[in-house]
């Protein structure tokens, strides 16, 4: 995922991404691979993020203070773009007006790879979003399917993982952009912090889920000798030149 040039200087609303992540709520992307948006930022590739929905549903914090939290997360990824399709959080089903969403979406922004979550996971939302963004790139190449946006071919397709960690078919060391990842998710402070008194709930979010979060980025990069790591899972083979 390092290789190829980025579009670095270009203007953040025009042209086509390096990469395009989906998620189905604000820091689902941050959570998974923040660390790899953050690298790749850096290094002047253009990232997007789409969140599905606007986390309505959270037992924490409010619509309004969520998307604030997610601007902030976007400038301390160095987002080219984030957009929101507004679906309804815990409403996220495998049906035709959601797909074609999400393919219109890659279609505007005709992203070389798309990430999704992995399609196991402990939140109903993250395995739906990862069906939907399956089927979206799929139909987005389909000249016939929506004619009236040109069609767009997806180089790669990847996975991250958010809750639930399984064998990953690859890793990115992230040892040197994690702090831009720690200050993107500590963005979030509705979710993950406990504040002594107030309108907040206790969730797994924030019972030390960051740490948790950090303690298996640090496990994946060991494996390789690395300080942080992120994992991801592809349904195709890696293509490696040893040219």
């Amino acid at each position: 995922m390092t290789g190829g040039a980025g579009a670095g200087a270009a203007n953040a609303a025009s042209g086509p991404l390096d990469m395009l992540i989906f998620g189905a709520h604000p820091d689902d992307a941050e959570i998974g691979m923040g660390g790899t948006i953050a690298r790749h930022a850096v290094a002047g590739y253009r990232i997007g993020i789409c969140d599905l929905t606007r986390a309505e549903m959270s037992s924490n914090g409010t619509v309004e203070r969520r998307s604030a939290e997610a601007e902030a997360a976007s400038r301390a990824l160095k987002l080219a773009v984030r957009t929101n399709l507004e679906l309804p959080d815990r409403g996220l089903f495998l049906q035709p007006d959601y797909i074609e969403r999400i393919a219109a979406e890659i279609r505007r922004w005709r992203p070389r790879i798309v990430f999704a979550p992995y399609w196991e996971d402990r939140h109903p939302d993250h395995v739906a979003c990862s069906h939907l963004v399956q089927e979206a790139v799929f139909n987005a190449k389909l000249r016939r399917y929506m004619p009236e946006l040109p069609a767009h071919t997806v180089q790669e397709t990847y996975f991250y993982f958010i809750n639930d960690v399984y064998e990953p078919d690859l890793i990115v060391d992230v040892s040197e952009a994690y702090p831009q990842k720690q200050e993107a998710l500590k963005a979030y402070a509705s979710q993950f912090e406990m504040p002594a008194s107030g309108d907040v709930v206790a969730t797994p979010l924030n019972q030390g889920y960051l740490e948790r979060v950090e303690a298996r980025d640090r496990l994946l990069g060991q494996r390789r000798s690395l300080e942080y790591a992120e994992g991801f899972v592809c349904k195709l083979p890696l293509l490696v030149d040893w040219l």
